[in-house]
Formats: structure tokens, sequence, C-alpha cells
């Protein structure tokens, strides 16, 4: 904590508080930060390595920005690492971290859920997927959409195709661009025509920007084909 507070630049809090939408009624809102930039996190997160789970669990239960992402980006490095019983508990640390509301923005998510969880359940049943993401919770369901990235990386796209039901009739912003982005990204891991197929059957249901980002990489025409179909 110390060394991130060392590291923090007040200027660069007020721009990031506006950047994560900490006003009130926004998505961030009581969200604090101090301005440490996520390559400087990374860094330092690197001299902590060997952190326990309860010193990151206390990370996590701060309210400043800063900690509870680094806290993530030892968390993932430390499961990365682990084996056995010890790469478990890593897991159920951070589902507890997720139920508990602690992984709240996007860039907490985006930086563990598909490192940890996903990545745990490679090879197994991916069902707490489908459990996250069906969940009304903003940051749940968006652990739930990103953590199938660690199959479609694989070019497994079954798990991210049996939470897009879950997901499609979900207009806020935040779920609709990554329910999209991991649409694309399945387009390109997973082969194209997975994606068209996809589009084809529901392309008319998804949501503008869903299917924006989905589209993002095909062709001009055939963008704009699907799109016109909303």
């Amino acid at each position: 904590m110390a060394a991130l507070q060392a590291a923090g630049d007040p200027d660069r809090a007020k721009k990031s508080a506006r950047f994560f939408k900490t006003g009130p009624g926004e998505y961030g809102e009581g969200d604090v930060l101090i301005g440490v930039s996520v390559p400087d996190q990374r860094k330092l997160a690197r001299q902590f390595r060997g952190i326990g789970r309860d010193e990151v669990v206390r990370l996590l239960a701060g309210e400043v920005h800063e900690h509870r992402l680094t806290a993530l980006i030892l968390a993932g490095w430390e499961f990365a690492h682990a084996a056995g019983a010890e790469r478990r508990a890593w897991v159920d640390m951070y589902l507890e971290q997720v139920r508990a509301g602690r992984v709240n923005n996007w860039d907490l998510v985006d930086s563990s859920a598909e490192q940890i969880l996903g990545e745990w359940l490679v090879g197994q049943d991916y069902s707490p997927l489908l459990e996250l993401a069906a969940q009304e919770d903003l940051w749940r369901r968006r652990v739930g959409i990103i953590g199938t990235f660690a199959f479609t990386r694989r070019g497994d796209a079954q798990p991210l195709l049996a939470v897009a039901p879950l997901v499609i009739g979900d207009r806020r912003d935040l779920i609709q661009k990554a329910y999209g982005w991991m649409l694309r990204e399945a387009g390109k891991r997973c082969g194209a025509e997975m994606l068209l197929d996809y589009l084809d059957g529901h392309a008319a249901a998804m949501g503008r920007t869903a299917l924006s980002y989905a589209t993002e990489h095909l062709d001009p025409a055939t963008r704009a084909e699907y799109r016109a179909r909303r």
C-alpha cells in the first residue's frame, strides 16, 4: 500500500476517476484512485511476488482501485505458478472476492477473469461461468463472459456460445462490449465461419454495441449487412 501510494500522481488520479466513471450514479461510483499507471502497478507487483492470500484479500478489501488491481495482478501470478490444492485455493479466493463485490470495475474483471477462473476451468466443467453470466450483477456477469476467453484462445467457442443466450438481451454498455468483443475474438481464433453462423441466427436480437464489436473485423459489405438487421 505504501509503495503504491508513493507511486501515485494526483493529476493522473483525477483523470482516472473520470475514465473509470466514479461519479454519482456511474458504474464506478465511490471508487478511489490514487493515480498509479498499470505498467507501474505491474512493476510494483513483481517486487511482492510470493505474497500470501491473506495479504491479497486485504488489498482487495480496500477502497483504493489500484490496491485491488495490483492484488489481482499478484493473484494471477500466484495462481499461474501454483499447483494442486494451492492452485485451487487461489481460485476459491478469487470467486469469494467476486461474490463479495470486490472485483468491481471492467479493468479488474478483464485482468483476472480469464487469467484465473477461465484458466482453471479449461478441461473441466465450465458451468461456473454460466452461473456468473446468469446473474444480474454487472461485474459477476462480465466475469462470466470474459472467463470464456481462456477457452476461445484454445480454439473452443463452446463456453462463449453457452454464455451468449444469458447476456444477449442485456443492453448495459459494459456487457454489450464484453459480449461483442468475445464474439469478435472467437471469429479470429475459432474460425470466421463460427462467427458468421452465430450472426446469421442472432444479429437481429443483438444490441447495436455488441453487434458493432462483433463485426469489427469483417469486410465492410458483410459488416453493413449484419448491422442492417438491427
